[in-house]
């Protein structure tokens, strides 16, 4: 059963808790000079989701607290990971292109364009948590199926990550495309890992009434990892790279498949 004002409580919470999050995020962008410490907070903003939704949520237990595990296990390695990679580093020239077609305060441009936008973004492909957290029991199966292509979505996220992190770290690779391991089936192995994750958290959700009905989330979050933010605005970074068309040629944009002679 579905306890509609209980879904309420918990969105509320939530939006909440992102807000203060976000605040304090630009805050330390500001005190760094670059709104690129977001990418840490991305991951932690769906962490702080799926704890207000696990300890404000009156549905299914078992799910609550499956959900927030899982949650957490995403976002807190997703969060180091972005802090590891960025921290003494300038701004990110994907978000330095994006301010720099704005004009105005640069603080007031980047809440309205970064901060806000993110924020808004991670209640609304989070609402599978909030909606799950107010639902009664559900299909078992469909969750543990759900579990599953968690799993393997973050296997793939995690191990994408750790072979560009030890290419990159060995100088005789320096100036040439990483085209080895997972990034020989798929140029963005890390973003394909990631969409299998929020569609695996899906299901877990909508094996209970009604969150079936947030499937519009795991699409905008495959949206963004595909089109907006994610792997098109780092092909556009990637063009002018030495061998990076060659790379394109032989490799799937984004879903894994052996590569082409």
């Amino acid at each position: 059963m579905f306890d509609g004002s209980n879904f309420l409580a918990v969105t509320g919470f939530s939006l909440l808790a992102i807000v203060l999050l976000m605040v304090a995020t630009a805050v330390e962008g500001h005190r760094q000079g670059r709104v690129s410490v977001v990418d840490t907070t991305w991951g932690l903003g769906f962490v702080v989701v799926a704890a207000v939704a696990a300890l404000a949520g009156d549905g299914a237990g078992w799910r609550r607290l499956a959900l927030f595990v899982i949650v957490a296990v995403w976002g807190l390695r997703l969060a180091w990971h972005m802090h590891q990679r960025n921290r003494g580093k300038g701004e990110d020239p994907r978000y330095a292109a994006m301010l720099e077609k704005e004009t105005g305060n640069p603080t007031l441009v980047a809440i309205r364009k970064v901060y806000g936008i993110q924020g808004l973004s991670v209640w609304f492909v989070s609402l599978p948590i909030q909606v799950s957290a107010a639902a009664g029991g559900g299909v078992v199966v469909v969750a543990v199926v759900g579990l599953a292509l968690w799993l393997l979505g973050v296997s793939l996220e995690s191990l994408g990550d750790k072979q560009l992190k030890d290419f990159k770290a060995d100088p005789a690779t320096k100036g040439t495309v990483m085209d080895r391991g997972l990034w020989s089936w798929t140029r963005h192995p890390n973003y394909f890992g990631d969409s299998c994750v929020w569609w695996g958290t899906w299901l877990v959700a909508a094996s209970a009434w009604p969150g079936v009905l947030t499937i519009l989330s795991p699409v905008a979050m495959t949206y963004f990892l595909v089109f907006a933010t994610g792997a098109r605005l780092l092909e556009k970074h990637m063009a002018e790279r030495p061998g990076y068309a060659e790379y394109q040629q032989r490799t799937s944009y984004f879903l894994p498949r052996p590569p082409r002679r």
